[in-house]
């Protein structure tokens, strides 16, 4: 008989070897999500602990609620100004590029592999999204030029509802054969509108309401929150609109406000979205039986290698067409195509339908989202570096601190800028900068140097400046500095 204590053991034992785990990937390359899933399948009922799991539906279970977390978590962490310039690329690459990987992989799995046309979209539409856990985990605290970054997250992060739209659109067309393909148009419609319209409405009402809400206990501030991020997914999807299309925008609409307690609701949900990463992965890697892998690695290996050296730059190139990007930045974007825990959650989903060929399709999808980590996630900063598209080192922040103000309302920025070259401030001393009321210079960071600053002390070009100021002087400190 397994008792609590066994299960509660296991999953601390389970947490713990990840946690390090992921020590070993930042300092190895791999992909801290490869050493998860690995970590399951070890644990499995193929592995070493032999732990029986063939429960889909429980599967499938914990990676929606994961994946929730996780895209939440991305959107809070996502800036306005910085996916501005980009939200065009990002929502072709996010609807467009989709679908043509769908497409084409359909036609590879139809015309090599004995797929029916519909088994082989389905097949295409699991594939055909990158994974916002795979991509946000690798991409963090990398140093890319331009807007690659930004792209690439709004990719990942956005995609994932047409990726579940073409794949339950595929289940219905297989199961009711009479159905126009046609029939699907509407149900897009209805679908991505009432999430995009959840989204904005809860998401609107409840960053409104955290900042009135005047709490009694700091603590509960996360778990509304949570509150915030169940309510959106479940209400959206039982009025039949995307629920992971509303949970990302309310994201992306908490970003933009001053929240109460912002910074350690950041850090909160970033926590919370490794430990989903963690469960979601653990769970994933429980299911697949690593067994019976090998009958379908022929084909797995080469629709993996169809989607990173065809599907994937076709579909990048079609839809960055009439975009800034450099070929050089075209051909990076193709690279980061990282399949992850999405593709694996909507492989659970013929399996739940009973679809004739979703065994099949579950430890194909398995493996070439092992196929993709391996060989695209880990050679992401060579890639990147091969194509010169990877930045210089960035400087050290100058102030391990975050300023929360608990009076709920934030009225105060920490702002780190660096001091441009043709700036009017440069050899100025900072008694005679007329710095707005309300504004004091803290520190100084000047080549390897910490200068802590006097009135007397002179600015010069390359400084990074560590400057405390009211949000109403914002827009005068940046004028006065030119930055």
């Amino acid at each position: 008989m397994i008792l609590i204590e066994h299960l509660l053991f296991g999953a601390a034992l389970l947490l713990l070897v990840s946690i390090f785990a992921s020590k070993i990937a930042a300092r190895t390359g791999i992909p801290a999500l490869l050493l998860f899933l690995a970590l399951g399948m070890l644990a499995g009922s193929d592995g070493i602990l032999g732990i029986y799991f063939d429960y889909p539906a429980l599967a499938q279970a914990i990676g929606v609620v994961a994946l929730i977390f996780i895209l939440f978590s991305g959107g809070l962490d996502t800036q306005w100004r910085d996916i501005r310039p980009v939200l065009r690329q990002g929502i072709t690459l996010a609807t467009v590029g989709v679908s043509i990987t769908a497409i084409a992989v359909g036609w590879f799995a139809t015309t090599f592999f004995g797929f029916s046309w519909a088994e082989g979209i389905l097949l295409g539409a699991i594939i055909s999204s990158t994974d916002a856990a795979a991509v946000f985990a690798v991409l963090r605290g990398s140093r890319l030029k331009g807007q690659l970054i930004p792209l690439l997250e709004l990719e990942s992060g956005s995609n994932d509802p047409m990726a579940v739209f073409l794949t339950i659109g595929m289940i219905q067309l297989i199961q009711q054969p009479d159905l126009a393909p046609t029939a699907l148009i509407p149900l897009f419609i209805v679908q991505m509108g009432i999430g995009a319209g959840m989204g904005i409405l809860i998401g609107l009402t409840m960053r409104r309401a955290i900042n009135h809400a005047r709490l009694e206990y700091d603590g509960l501030y996360p778990v509304l929150t949570i509150a915030t991020v169940l309510l959106s997914y479940g209400l959206t999807t039982l009025l039949g609109g995307n629920g992971f299309l509303a949970v990302y925008l309310v994201g992306i609409l908490f970003s933009q406000v001053n929240l109460i307690h912002k910074r350690s609701l950041s850090d909160f949900h970033d926590g919370l979205a490794w430990l989903m990463q963690i469960a979601m992965f653990l769970a994933l890697g429980l299911q697949v039986y690593p067994s019976q892998l090998p009958a379908i690695a022929g084909q797995g290996l080469a629709i993996a290698l169809f989607v990173i050296v065809i599907a994937r730059p076709v579909s990048v190139t079609i839809a960055l067409l009439f975009s800034r990007f450099t070929w050089r930045e075209r051909v990076f974007v193709s690279w980061v195509g990282l399949r992850g825990a999405a593709p694996i959650i909507l492989a659970t989903f013929p399996l739940l339908a009973g679809i004739e060929q979703a065994a099949v399709f579950f430890n194909l999808v398995f493996f070439i989202v092992l196929a993709s980590v391996l060989v695209q996630g880990t050679l992401i900063i060579p890639v990147a570096k091969g194509l010169g598209v990877y930045g210089e080192q960035q400087p050290k922040s100058l102030s391990p601190l975050a300023f929360v103000m608990d009076d709920g309302i934030i009225t105060n920025n920490l702002i780190e800028f660096t001091v441009p070259e043709a700036s009017p401030v440069c050899g100025k001393q900072i008694a005679d900068l007329q710095l707005p009321d309300g504004t004091l210079i803290v520190l100084i960071g000047r080549k390897d140097d910490l200068v802590v600053p006097r009135g007397g002390t002179l600015l010069e070009a390359g400084d990074r400046v560590l400057l405390l100021t009211r949000d109403a002087n914002l827009p005068s400190v940046k004028a006065l500095m030119q930055i």
